[in-house]
């Protein structure tokens, strides 16, 4: 009975204190996007329910700008002690190591991953005042109007599809600056930007009044918010397509306990019913909750084909 009580008692010295009480003091949730962005609205829904499992308040800040930077930055060089997580984008932690020569964080080695907890279905819309109902069409329209149309894209992949695709149709449409879901909606419904390509949940009431005609989806099954728009690899397209996610991530060294911790509770909030339904899937995202471990696989082979998709766009750092 001695021995047993020793070994007891070796084992809860091995776990850090901090883990066995974590947390003890609101957390702070850092974001790479503005007020009203997908991974802003996530988490503050997650925020509520940490409140009420927890006891604790998460506070999420957004350091939105710097293509994505300043929020990945702010995070890596943050205390890792747990109370300081960062929900970012693929830009963030894949394909800006590949575009900015000057980043001053290193996404493989200062962020311990958590979980992705959701790919967003982005769609690709026209206003319907161009009065097309297929990509076909759009590149034909284009074609008859040069110079005419322009479209607006958040990320880098979907901006690399519509280079792709801009290529080997001859369409002539060219690329604007996505300053912001809000504004985009704004262009596209002013006609200034009558294509875009985001995320489905800022559309879903565009397009069932009629205002906005939806294309493609670039989930790999149809959506079921919009069952009836074909996906892009449907519609012939098979090349390197990395989805858009927000991942989960901690700055490097948190402890591992505190890491677990923290998936364990995502993960328990994420397989509620009514939450996944309310804020996940009636907004166009597709729930994952992947372990820390399976998400560290998945960023490895997702940078490796940013590596690609960046190399066959032929972009270069700068």
């Amino acid at each position: 009975m001695i021995r047993v009580i020793a070994a007891l008692c070796l084992i809860a010295a091995s776990i850090p204190a901090s883990a066995q009480v974590y947390p003890t003091r609101p957390i702070h949730a850092l974001t790479a996007v503005g007020p009203g962005g997908t991974s802003d609205v996530f988490m503050r829904a997650m925020a509520q329910e940490f409140g009420r499992r927890w006891n604790q308040t998460i506070i999420v800040e957004d350091r939105p700008g710097g293509s994505m930077n300043i929020g990945g930055e702010a995070c890596a060089q943050a205390v890792p002690d747990g109370y300081t997580i960062c929900i970012l984008p693929p830009e963030t932690l894949a394909y800006n190591k590949l575009l900015y020569k000057g980043l001053r964080y290193d996404p493989e080695k200062d962020f311990a991953p958590i979980t992705n907890p959701f790919f967003t279905t982005q769609v690709l819309v026209v206003s319907a005042k161009l009065g097309v109902h297929s990509l076909t069409e759009l590149a034909a329209l284009s074609k008859a109007k040069p110079k005419t149309l322009s479209y607006t894209a958040p990320s880098i992949p979907l901006v690399a599809f519509m280079d792709q695709w801009i290529k080997s149709t001859g369409a002539d449409i060219v690329k604007v600056p996505f300053r912001g879901g809000g504004e985009a909606v704004n262009d596209m419904l002013s006609g200034s930007t009558p294509v875009a390509f985001f995320g489905a949940s800022n559309w879903l009431s565009f397009i069932k009044n009629g205002t906005v005609i939806p294309l493609a989806v670039d989930s790999p099954q149809r959506s079921p918010l919009l069952p009836a728009v074909p996906t892009l690899a449907e519609l012939g397209y098979h090349g390197d397509l990395t989805r858009l996610y927000f991942g989960l991530v901690a700055p490097a060294a948190t402890p591992q306990p505190i890491i677990q911790k923290l998936y364990s509770e995502f993960a328990a909030v994420g397989a509620d019913p009514a939450f996944r339904q309310t804020h996940m899937i009636d907004l166009g995202l597709e729930p994952v909750f992947d372990t820390p471990e399976q998400f560290a696989s998945f960023l490895k082979e997702d940078r490796a084909a940013s590596a690609r998709i960046v190399k066959e766009a032929g972009m270069s750092s700068q």
